[in-house]
């Protein structure tokens, strides 16, 4: 679930709405930041597919202008 840290509220909504709805992303544990249209992310995801699927996911909202992805990758290991 996504834990926002709001300073944009209608646009943190939208963001939030994108990250919940794509199928790649609902089940990471992913913070986000909105402030006139600059979005950061952080968090962990399982693939670098999965942190590219989080920007694309942005990308089609209105009012984000920027997108800073500090997503950090973790793969899986098999031990």
């Amino acid at each position: 679930m996504i834990q926002p840290q709001i300073e944009d509220p209608a646009l943190q909504q939208q963001v939030q709405n994108a990250i919940v709805g794509s199928p790649y992303l609902s089940q990471n544990n992913l913070q986000c930041e909105t402030e006139s249209g600059r979005v950061v992310l952080r968090g962990k995801v399982s693939s670098f597919f999965q942190k590219q699927m989080a920007q694309e996911a942005l990308r089609r909202i209105d009012g984000v202008e920027q997108i800073e992805n500090l997503l950090e990758v973790r793969r899986r290991t098999n031990a």
